[in-house]
């Protein structure tokens, strides 16, 4: 099946599967010649049907699960796309993976071109010309991953994704998966449901609309107008029409932080927005405090790096282990992970003042952890008790440069006594009763770190 844009987009589409076969922009081959663009790892086999009225084309493409969908503007070079799932498919995982002509379009993300390299972890991160990379350091967060393209000279084919796209998706807003990997092929990614550190079940129902448009190179907006949508008989589509409104007011959070306000359902998740906010909800006089009450490592030690590479990276500074001074050390010292073979224990120097002694509260939070990775202290001669493991993600995090999973609390009641007047030594080490090796060993990132 042969779709003509009208403007120098040319779409060819396989009807015993509905993999898409050749992409031609005005005469320039987008598309592989050996792997093709299609949803999950392909759909085997699947029944395709195609309609065209008011110069619309669409093309269906249906298994007993799927019903997945294709749409072209007459004179507009976009493939505008929505994909109804009433199932996790049985082939691989629920994403359209855009395989395109590497020669056509050899720029990606170059933190995911691992075309030469040695894998070093699993089948997935590889090192090439002594620097680590990988298609999970192409991610980002859903909240700010609207638009994402691969270029070459005078084409450009970008994915865009509204923000209400990724009501149906697993994970929230602050989730984030493969974008770009750029081996053989140039392969261009968009992740409705993947198992990649996911802390929600997955969801069904209708995902999109979302687009692959293909341009001169410039990116598109993100403003993609679907509304001409609203009239096709999409299955699971909700128009605009269909949508409601959310008022009211929220509290219970820190002032003074940036606060993303959303609701979420079994069937949906819908993201509300990024708001300042100020808050009654009350925060423990601390005595002192290492990093924000964030929910994240931003500010520590490799914190501004491990979303693109490797912990092993050469360009990583030191893991340790590490020795922080409250008072002198910069937070930018202070480790934003904790592995259990790489930088145990984590050391806390502190000079107490006479009233700053007796029983007292150390409060670490995290926001991930790996094979039950989880802290526990020794304050002078005290040792606490093991906290319980916490909550198990059966996924790699950190070296697949995410740090969000379970946000953690753990609380250590440091007996009186045990604190003098003086020098001060706490050390935080990672406990498990899993093992691994070096950054697989077990570990947890850090939030913050208060005593109280």
């Amino acid at each position: 099946m042969i779709v003509d844009s009208g403007a120098g987009l040319v779409t060819t589409i396989n009807t015993a599967n509905g993999d898409i076969t050749s992409m031609l922009f005005n005469g320039k081959q987008l598309q592989d010649s050996t792997k093709f663009t299609q949803l999950s790892s392909g759909l085997g086999s699947a029944t395709v049907t195609s309609s065209v009225a008011n110069n619309i084309a669409v093309i269906k493409i249906t298994t007993s699960t799927i019903a997945h969908y294709y749409i072209v503007r007459s004179g507009i070079n976009t493939l505008y796309i929505g994909t109804f799932a009433s199932a996790e498919p049985s082939v691989g995982e629920l994403r359209f993976i855009a395989r395109l002509n590497k020669a056509t379009l050899p720029n990606g993300n170059p933190n995911a071109e691992i075309n030469g390299g040695t894998a070093i972890e699993g089948s997935d991160v590889f090192l090439v010309n002594g620097v680590t990379r990988s298609k999970f350091y192409s991610s980002i967060p859903f909240i700010r991953d609207q638009v994402h393209g691969v270029t070459g000279s005078g084409v450009g084919a970008y994915i865009i994704v509204p923000s209400v796209s990724y009501e149906t998706s697993s994970g929230g807003p602050f989730f984030r998966d493969i974008d770009n990997q750029g081996s053989s092929q140039q392969e261009l990614y968009w992740y409705m449901n993947s198992g990649h550190e996911q802390t929600e079940a997955f969801r069904t129902g209708f995902f999109g609309p979302y687009a692959l448009a293909i341009t001169s190179g410039a990116a598109p907006s993100e403003n993609l107008d679907t509304s001409f949508m609203d009239s096709l008989g999409l299955q699971g589509y909700v128009s605009a029409s269909g949508r409601g409104t959310a008022t009211g007011t929220y509290s219970g959070t820190l002032s003074g932080l940036a606060v993303t306000i959303g609701f979420k359902l079994s069937s949906f998740a819908l993201l509300i927005g990024i708001l300042p906010l100020t808050s009654p909800l009350s925060r423990p006089s601390t005595i002192w405090s290492i990093g924000t009450v964030d929910g994240s490592p931003v500010g520590f030690l490799n914190a501004d790096k491990i979303e693109t590479m490797h912990p092993s990276d050469s360009r990583m500074s030191n893991w340790g282990p590490i020795t922080f001074t409250v008072g002198s050390s910069s937070v930018g010292s202070f480790p934003m992970a904790q592995f259990k073979d790489v930088n145990n224990p984590t050391t806390i120097k502190w000079t107490a003042s006479t009233s700053q002694i007796g029983a007292r509260t150390l409060r670490i939070r995290t926001t991930e952890a790996f094979a039950g990775g989880r802290p526990q202290i020794i304050v002078n001669s005290w040792t606490s008790s093991a906290p319980a493991a916490p909550p198990k993600v059966d996924s790699r995090g950190v070296t697949r440069g995410t740090w969000r999973g379970f946000n953690q609390v753990y609380d250590f009641a440091i007996p009186s006594g045990t604190l003098v007047a003086g020098s001060n030594t706490i050390q935080i080490s990672t406990i498990s009763g899993s093992a691994g090796d070096v950054f697989l060993s077990p570990n947890f990132v850090y939030d913050s770190v208060e005593l109280f």
